[in-house]
């Protein structure tokens, strides 16, 4: 009988330094690109609690990023789940108000109705 193979987490930590401390992390989150690389750590640059955050693709034939967060004190994880928070309320904010521009075009531009698809 043959075992399944292991799925590969989506996220993991890697430990640089001291175990102990919570403020300095570097995750490797898999299937992911500059994509979600650049805009997390703008969003994450953005915090007062980030000392330094930035990421690298270990190559171009990889799909993972290494990400790092270092900040003020407060727990890397925890930072790095908020700015994941923020990254999403945002996304959702620009999709909502992308899909009420398209509405509203399309009521007062009737003539293009059949140009503009359905989002």
């Amino acid at each position: 009988m043959t075992e399944a193979p292991q799925k590969k987490p989506l996220l993991e930590v890697i430990q640089t330094g001291e175990e102990d401390d919570e403020t300095c992390r570097t995750f490797v989150m898999h299937n992911e690109d500059h994509t979600l690389g650049n805009s997390l750590r703008y969003i994450l640059m953005k915090s007062a609690d980030v000392q330094f955050c930035g990421y690298s693709i270990p190559h171009p034939s990889e799909t993972k990023i290494n990400f790092r967060i270092q900040t003020n004190g407060k727990p890397a994880t925890e930072v790095l789940k908020k700015g994941l928070e923020d990254l999403k309320k945002l996304c959702q904010h620009v999709q909502k108000t992308f899909e009420h521009s398209m509405l509203e075009y399309k009521e007062s531009h009737p003539e293009d109705a059949e140009m503009v698809e359905d989002t």
